[in-house]
């Protein structure tokens, strides 16, 4: 008798699609991540986000970008390094639990959630072409696929993971409130959200400066802004730590 194949991650993840809402060809890619917009472009109508298209920045992102950009968000501190790992294993599900990362870059969080994940599946899921293909090739072994996609339509049935993070992007996102609203759309009964973001604390607010960062792609969110958007989403037990200029935003799904 012939042996039965051993699935593979992106095996697992390809079960987890609800096809219903994929509207394109699914595209399983020569760099070995799934792509659920059929391989098309988009255009990228700001600054930030045509960055996070550029092969150069996948490059470098993870040992330079994302460092400097955290230490720059927390004020040198380096405080926002230390709570990331802290949240990152407070939300980490039981065994033969399901993780998503929203806008997850390279895939430097889904790797870190993989490895502690036992008999697990941790899935990225990101835009950008260049980032997924870095974060394919630093992935090797762990149980781990990454999914080309647009956040703003995950392509899960509701209550599909037992986690779902977005750290670090959710500014850069065009519509991040209906990110928001998605994320918890997948989240099964008792699971948890972890978001980091940018928090508004500029004092004086010229005009001028307001259209110069939201020009550049980026949202400053107020101080109450993404709680309260999990909030109208009935997610309960909602924690917000701010340091810096940055928050961490914690919630749950009631059971």
């Amino acid at each position: 008798m012939a042996a039965i194949p051993e699935m593979t991650p992106v095996d697992d993840a390809h079960a987890l699609f609800d096809l219903n809402r994929i509207r394109a060809p699914l595209v399983v890619t020569g760099d070995g991540y799934l792509d659920v917009l059929g391989g098309r472009e988009f255009d990228s109508p700001t600054l930030s986000q045509r960055s996070m298209q550029s092969p150069m920045l996948s490059w470098v992102y993870e040992g330079l970008w994302r460092p400097v950009f955290a230490r720059i968000f927390s004020f040198g501190s380096g405080r926002t390094k230390q709570h990331t790992e802290a949240e990152l294993r407070a939300v980490l599900p039981a065994k033969g639990g399901k993780v998503l990362d929203v806008a997850c870059g390279p895939g430097l969080y889904t790797r870190k959630l993989a490895r502690d994940l036992p008999e697990g599946l941790a899935i990225g899921f990101d835009l950008s072409k260049p980032m997924l293909r870095q974060a394919t090739r630093k992935s090797s072994g762990l149980p781990v696929a990454f999914v080309r996609g647009d956040a703003h339509e995950l392509p899960y049935p509701d209550a599909t993971f037992d986690s779902v993070i977005c750290l670090a992007a959710l500014y850069l996102i065009p519509q991040p409130h209906l990110v928001i609203a998605e994320m918890a759309r997948v989240l099964k009964p008792g699971g948890k959200i972890l978001i980091w973001t940018s928090l508004d604390i500029l004092i004086f607010r010229p005009k001028w400066i307001r259209r110069l960062i939201r020009a550049g792609g980026h949202w400053l969110f107020g101080r109450n802004e993404v709680t309260d958007s999990l909030a109208t989403l009935d997610l309960t037990e909602i924690e917000q730590t701010i340091i810096g200029a940055g928050q961490f935003v914690t919630a749950k799904r009631s059971t």
